[in-house]
C-alpha cells in the first residue's frame, strides 16, 4: 500500500490535520465528552487552537509522517471528528485515538475512521502494535477498541498524568510466504 496524505472510507475523507481546523478543534476540544474522557486541553480560543495544531500535531506528522487526521464526511464536507495514529511517552506502539462531535456519534463514523487508520497503520506505516487508552468510565470507547480487534492487557498511567486508564494492545500479525 502506497502512502497517501487522504484516506478514504465509503463515508468519509480522513485528511492530515491543519491550522484551518482551527474552529472545528476549538469546539470539538470543549464539547463536554471530550474534556471527560480524553482532558481539558486548555484550548480556548481559535488561537489557541492553531498554537495546539502547530505544537502538538505538527511535530509527529513532520516526525512520523502521520498524527491526528481529521474526519471529514463524503455526503456533505462537514468535519465530524478526529482519529489518529499517536507516540506516546509511556505506551508501547502507536496510541489510536478518537474524539467525534455528540451529534456524530453512535453512527459508526468512529469505528469506520479508526479501521482505517488501524489498516493504514499496519500496512503503509510498518508500525507493529497499535495500543489504545481510556479510562474506566468511557465505555463507548473500550467497546470500540475491542471492536478493532485490540485486546485489554491492563492499566497505565501516562507520565505526568494520575489517573489510571485501561490499555489495549494489538499486534500486527506477520504473513508468511
Amino acid at each position: 500500500m502506497q502512502v497517501q496524505t487522504i484516506f478514504e472510507t465509503e463515508r468519509l475523507f480522513l485528511r492530515p490535520a491543519n491550522e484551518e481546523d482551527a474552529t472545528f478543534y476549538l469546539e470539538l476540544m470543549n464539547s463536554p465528552k471530550y474534556i471527560e474522557f480524553i482532558g481539558d486541553r486548555n484550548v480556548r480560543s481559535v488561537s489557541d487552537a492553531i498554537d495546539y495544531i502547530r505544537e502538538k500535531i505538527y511535530p509527529q506528522y513532520e516526525r512520523l509522517g502521520y498524527s491526528a487526521y481529521t474526519v471529514i464526511r463524503k455526503s456533505d464536507g462537514k468535519k465530524i471528528g478526529t482519529c489518529g495514529l499517536y507516540d506516546r511517552i509511556g505506551i508501547e506502539g502507536i496510541d489510536i485515538g478518537f474524539g467525534f462531535l455528540p451529534q456524530f456519534e453512535k453512527q459508526g463514523y468512529a469505528f469506520e475512521a479508526a479501521s482505517k487508520l488501524k489498516e493504514v497503520a499496519f500496512e503503509a506505516f510498518g508500525i507493529t502494535t497499535i495500543s489504545g487508552i481510556t479510562t474506566k468510565e468511557n465505555f463507548a470507547s473500550q467497546k470500540l477498541l475491542e471492536r478493532l480487534g485490540l485486546k485489554q492487557i491492563g492499566t497505565q498511567i501516562l507520565p505526568t498524568e494520575t489517573e489510571e486508564l485501561l490499555l489495549y494492545s494489538l499486534k500486527r500479525e506477520l504473513r508468511s510466504n
